[in-house]
């Protein structure tokens, strides 16, 4: 590995991060949605060997402030990927993004290391967006919140031979996403291990269905939204792990409002079709919730992941 801390000894990365969503009902590991909550990281690096890592707000006092930390071992990632050693860096993080609850925080994390990476290396190598995607996607195993983390509005992601691809879409401005966020996390790992290995052949023709229906509902037909988040593949199965999440989602629906768990859960993402439905969901949620949620009503981000470099 070449040495890359002379070269860019007091280079100073900011990065902008947004949270996702995945799945999005019937759209398992190939849709997700980026959504205006953020987290803000500034990276400089260091001739002099070492990294410092401050995290303030979520993840404060929990998550690793060395080397270990995920940002810093995917900047570590993608500088390697064009032959560099990390060099000594200081991480500062202001993270809004909740963990562990269906909202991308670890792809959010490896969007924005890759990202800083890219910004490390500026006037040194060049980075492409599918460079991107693809070295994110190899630290996150799957590109449905990685996509829409980089780049932002309703990305429809697949692999293939080549490595991941992605097609961003925009959003339908009727759409307007509730996301309710409970204290309790859920291990991704654990949800995905819920999952069968197969699936009855209905089921698979009844989500092809709905997700490609889904499609049309979030670029052109929002009243849609609710027979278009039907889904047979994963939320029934991983229902028993989150019961008041199933519970919830199951009344919102009852009430004509496209409810879903929001990526491996346990948060809910509501799809209201207009703003008004957003202040509906929000009262029946906390009308009828057992335990402490937080109502995030988020707009759509668009942009993905934010590079600044000095």
């Amino acid at each position: 590995m070449r040495e890359l801390g002379a070269l860019i000894d007091g280079r100073r990365v900011e990065v902008k991060v947004p949270a996702t969503t995945a799945n999005l009902g019937p759209g398992f590991d190939t849709l997700g949605l980026a959504l205006a909550q953020y987290d803000d990281l500034v990276v400089t690096a260091s001739a002099t060997p070492g990294v410092h890592v401050e995290v303030h707000g979520v993840g404060a006092g929990e998550v690793p402030t060395d080397e270990t930390h995920l940002v810093v071992r995917a900047i570590a990632h993608g500088l390697a990927h064009y032959g560099y050693a990390l060099p000594g860096l200081r991480l500062e993080a202001h993270n809004t993004i909740p963990h562990g609850r269906g909202l991308g925080s670890s792809g959010a994390a490896i969007s924005a290391g890759i990202i800083a990476a890219r910004g490390l290396l500026t006037g040194i190598a060049e980075m492409s967006d599918v460079d991107a995607l693809a070295l994110a996607t190899d630290m996150e195993g799957h590109p449905d919140n990685v996509a829409p983390a980089l780049f932002g509005g309703l990305t429809i992601a697949w692999v293939t031979p080549d490595g991941p691809q992605h097609k961003k879409l925009m959003v339908h401005r009727g759409v307007s996403p509730v996301v309710f966020v409970p204290e309790a996390e859920m291990s991704t790992a654990l949800a995905r291990s819920l999952q069968p290995d197969s699936v009855p052949h209905e089921d698979a023709v009844f989500n092809v269905s709905r997700s490609a229906l889904l499609i049309a509902s979030l670029i052109q037909s929002p009243e849609l939204l609710l027979a278009a988040t039907e889904d047979k593949l994963h939320q029934n199965y991983r229902a028993a792990a989150m019961p008041e999440t199933n519970r919830l989602i199951t009344l919102l629906r009852d009430a004509g409002l496209p409810a879903v768990v929001s990526g491996a859960g346990p948060s809910i993402l509501v799809l209201a079709s207009d703003p008004s439905q957003r202040l509906i969901a929000a009262e029946l949620v906390a009308q009828h919730a057992e335990t402490p949620w937080q109502a995030l009503m988020l707009a759509v981000d668009v942009k993905g992941t934010v590079l600044g470099v000095s």
